[in-house]
């Protein structure tokens, strides 16, 4: 992992920002904001997508037990239907942040955009893959948002949705043609609403 460098090098509290959960057509978009102890290293974070379940499961775990401080943030499919999915994540990531227990001086969110925080912020593209804190957050994110869709695929098994992940696969298309749209899909989502006949 390469190390990024920072607008404020003189930062001690680095939070870490990622999101997952902003291409499906259902559930909430799920962020994560992860403060690292750099006396407890944690071997083997990288980008969430790029790790097996078993491994992910693992550090998840890990995160927990060895970070400073973490947490989760969401935004629920009706806040993402009324705000759109850009300004539905930012809020998410606000959250994330502002439910830390330890406030950092400086947070590095993935992307090319920042949401509104009370500390200096910096974007950083691919930060998942290039700074630890990232990597961090988006493995909790992923797991976290994993585990709701494999609760709402037992709930709701003809769609799919432990397979997919509530993305617009060939599957949930045709899932929700049959089907319908649930409580929980994004009606704002062009192939959401396409099912409830309101395109």
């Amino acid at each position: 992992m390469t190390e990024h460098a920072f607008q404020y090098p003189d930062a001690q509290l680095i939070a870490g920002v990622d999101e997952v959960g902003r291409g499906p057509l259902v559930g909430a978009v799920v962020t994560a904001a992860v403060i690292l102890d750099p006396a407890q290293p944690i071997v083997g974070l990288t980008d969430s997508k790029k790790l097996s379940e078993k491994k992910r499961l693992a550090l998840y775990d890990e995160i927990k037990q060895k970070a400073l401080a973490w947490s989760v943030g969401r935004a629920e499919p009706d806040e993402i239907d009324s705000l759109n999915i850009l300004h539905a994540t930012m809020l998410a990531m606000q959250r994330a942040v502002d439910g830390l227990s330890v406030t950092p001086d400086y947070a590095l969110i993935d992307g090319n955009r920042i949401p509104p925080l009370s500390m200096p912020a910096e974007a950083v593209v691919k930060g998942d893959l290039r700074v630890a804190e990232i990597s961090a957050a988006s493995i909790l994110a992923k797991v976290d948002r994993d585990h709701e869709m494999a609760m709402l695929d037992a709930a709701y098994p003809n769609y799919g949705f432990a397979q997919h992940k509530g993305y617009p696969t060939k599957v949930h298309m045709a899932a929700l043609a049959e089907h319908g749209a649930l409580p929980m899909h994004r009606k704002s989502f062009k192939p959401v609403k396409r099912a409830l006949g309101i395109d």
